[in-house]
């Protein structure tokens, strides 16, 4: 019963916003403004009613008053009057709400602690499906539910995203779009007094259309439940998890932020390692563990060639990947031999790292010494340095040089099955290189910034793949 309430919650037909108001812009109807259902607003004070009804919203006193059903509610009341709203669904039969609302436990106060446990009680006793409060609730862009009107809409992807901060949910969308990333479904849960963590993570396990779910969790209330769905979730699909307050002073900000209690960080690293899930420090290291998981094949061992563009950048490279743990090797006796026919860079090395130039190696020898590393019995995975200072240079003096590369290296990456994956250096071209990747993402090919966050991507994506296979 729960969760077919629950999948009313996430892709609704109908939902109503209750307490919206001009002074905050009426945030909430327009981020729901691209909803494909019906929007209702349930607003008593009659100076609001016209903004409101001047957004095409029909606004009722109550939301027993709307004649028609409704699948997901938004409340933004006062916390004094959140009882008796949550009380209004549980008679109206709506699906689940989200309780915006924030003052409750997370304040430590009496008042704040007595209001939490009377709706939770109240949801709890009619198996209704309350989501915060103190949180940003659902966001579903396939049918246009958002956390927030920066977000997009219209189209959604395959990663799901649970987060107890509605900031890091709506940043995640936000900014894992330019990467290839998006949302199917993502929640923001705050103090997670009725659902928690586990129940989203037992709803995204069996959601088709999500394929990868990341995670921001600061504290579970039931610590062995979580890792019971977290293990069950991990066999199935990859979670990816950000832990915050792991530190004394950031647990006492999760305590204040969501009411969460801190757990010690190596009792929770170990036991989300166990559970097979991957773990992430910030929000960055959470996009590029998603796209690694996303976009780049599975790595079948820790043995990495690397194509940098300078002397300096092939020693920058090394050091970042090898202090991953991942090896840096030698090729083999043939790999020289071929590059030995053709490599005759000056300055140059077809060692591993291979330092190349892209004022002297052309489209067609740089693919050349893509295809003997992936030949190589000594590689496992390949990273190409894009450093756009010199890059730049080249492809402004022919401008069809970039073109015809990424269609090149397209048809590298489909036709060879080793992991591959591409760092953007932008240097003083960092408005180039945020083109210049959406553009390579663009055809499914997945790039980083720097050498240290593909080399922590590409270690994670190692770790897991090993994983998987002890699992089997």
């Amino acid at each position: 019963m729960q969760r077919r309430e629950l999948d009313r919650v996430f892709n609704p037909r109908s939902i109503a916003v209750v307490g919206d108001k001009k002074a905050n812009g009426y945030m909430w109807l327009r981020s729901e403004s691209t909803f494909r259902g019906r929007v209702f607003s349930v607003q008593i004070d009659p100076g609001e009613i016209p903004g409101i009804e001047s957004l095409g919203v029909e606004n009722y006193h109550s939301l027993t008053d709307i004649p028609e059903p409704v699948d997901y509610v938004i409340i933004a009341v006062p916390r004094a009057v959140a009882p008796r709203i949550v009380g209004d669904c549980i008679e109206k039969k709506v699906g689940g709400a989200t309780l915006f609302t924030s003052g409750f436990s997370e304040t430590r106060t009496e008042e704040g602690r007595r209001l939490e446990h009377e709706i939770t009680r109240m949801a709890r006793e009619a198996n209704f499906n309350l989501i915060g409060p103190n949180c940003m609730g659902v966001f579903n862009p396939k049918i246009g539910l958002r956390q927030d009107a920066s977000q997009y809409s219209g189209e959604g992807g395959p990663v799901g995203f649970i987060s107890q901060s509605g900031t890091h949910a709506i940043v995640f969308s936000l900014a894992g779009e330019p990467h290839g990333l998006k949302v199917s479904k993502s929640v923001s849960y705050g103090n997670g007094a009725v659902l928690d963590s586990a129940d989203y993570l037992e709803y995204l396990a069996d959601d088709e259309e999500t394929k990868i779910i990341g995670m921001y969790v600061e504290g579970t209330k039931d610590g062995r439940r979580f890792l019971q769905r977290l293990k069950e979730t991990t066999r199935r699909k990859p979670v990816v998890i950000w832990k915050g307050g792991q530190s004394e002073e950031g647990a006492r900000a999760a305590a204040s932020h969501s009411g969460s209690l801190a757990s010690a960080p190596i009792l929770w690293d170990t036991a989300i390692k166990q559970c097979g899930a991957i773990k992430v420090n910030n929000v960055d290291e959470m996009i590029d563990a998603v796209k690694a998981l996303l976009y780049l094949r599975p790595p079948v061992g820790n043995r990495v060639g690397l194509v940098a563009d300078s002397g300096g950048e092939s020693v920058a490279i090394t050091d970042a990947f090898a202090a991953e743990g991942l090896r840096v090797p030698l090729l083999s006796d043939r790999s020289y031999q071929e590059f030995a026919s053709f490599f005759n860079i000056i300055g140059g090395s077809c060692l591993n790292p291979l330092d190349v130039s892209w004022n002297s190696l052309t489209v067609d020898e740089l693919m050349k010494s893509l295809n003997i590393l992936s030949r190589d019995d000594n590689i496992d995975s390949l990273v190409l340095e894009m450093c756009l200072p010199f890059a730049m240079q080249l492809w402004e003096y022919d401008p069809s040089y970039f073109d015809n590369l990424r269609e090149a290296l397209v048809d590298f990456r489909n036709r060879h099955t080793k992991c591959f994956s591409i760092v953007v250096t932008a240097g003083q071209r960092e408005v180039e290189a945020v083109r210049i990747r959406q553009k390579l993402i663009e055809k499914g090919l997945p790039s980083f910034p720097t050498f240290q966050r593909a080399a922590r991507a590409l270690r994670r994506m190692v770790d897991y793949s090993r994983f998987r296979q002890d699992e089997r």
